[in-house]
């Protein structure tokens, strides 16, 4: 497997200083496991892309070039969210009806600013048409302000709140995940980590109480996972600096490792 690290924060807009540094840690704790909960032993292989934290656009043009120039959409490790506009528009080029499934507590549509930063990257992306509204769902949702709402609605955006998924339950909305995914050409996850529960994830810029647990994330990424179409994954806005006893940046690394198995990546 192949690891490409994107230590890069600037997109935060100096909300997520501190986000630069989660690549290098999550690696560090990913080498302590030596196998995973399936038994599968972790082998992987870690690049770096050159981010310049004082310009966005910049990093941006960075990390398209770079991931074009790979064969092997591997997971990648941020760094802030709007990492993700790149990486996603690399992916779009590569793959014939991309699709993306987010897993964040906020829906990151605030306007169509340029360069995008984390808050308006998931917009952006669906604006300049690298990304279909019917191939976007978002997963966790508990804190948004009005016109990101209605962004939502007005496009039709799918998305699962947290009362939502505690409603319906943690299988159906599996299930219902699982059913649109097998629609996409290809699948790319964008997971923020805090989707999660500040109880579970508290190394993070954004606490939002009402979170996910981290056995269901597991669970709903365990069963993406085995998806053939899955080919890509990242993992944003772990901040090391706001951790409690290096738990994020650990609950980070396991994530990582339950992905290992003889699948696509």
């Amino acid at each position: 497997m192949k690891i490409i690290k994107i230590p890069f924060s600037a997109g935060g807009l100096g909300k997520t200083n501190g986000t630069e540094i989660a690549p290098s840690e999550i690696v560090e704790e990913l080498r302590k496991i030596s196998i995973n909960q399936q038994g599968v032993k972790l082998e992987f292989n870690v690049e770096s892309v050159n981010v310049n934290n004082s310009n966005i656009s910049e990093t941006n043009e960075n990390i398209y070039n770079y991931l074009m120039q790979n064969d092997e959409m591997p997971i990648i490790l941020g760094g802030d969210h709007s990492i993700t506009y790149a990486c996603f528009k690399a992916f779009s080029r590569q793959f014939e009806n991309p699709g993306i499934i987010v897993f964040d507590a906020h829906p990151d549509c605030e306007s169509n600013f340029n360069p995008p930063t984390h808050e308006d990257y998931l917009r952006v992306l669906i604006e300049e048409g690298h990304l279909k509204k019917s191939n976007v769902i978002v997963v966790g949702l508990r804190r948004w302000d009005a016109k990101e709402y209605e962004y939502l609605k007005k496009n039709k955006i799918k998305f699962f709140s947290m009362k939502e998924i505690i409603s319906e339950g943690i299988t159906e909305v599996s299930e219902a995940l699982m059913s649109a995914a097998l629609n996409f050409g290809s699948l790319y996850i964008s997971l923020d980590i805090d989707v999660l529960d500040p109880a579970f994830a508290p190394g993070t810029g954004y606490l939002e109480p009402f979170g996910m647990n981290t056995q269901d994330l597991m669970f709903l990424l365990n069963r993406l996972s085995n998806l053939r179409n899955l080919n890509a994954l990242d993992l944003v806005e772990i901040n090391p600096k706001k951790d409690i006893s290096n738990i994020t940046v650990k609950t980070g690394a396991l994530i990582n490792s339950e992905l290992f198995k003889t699948n696509n990546f």
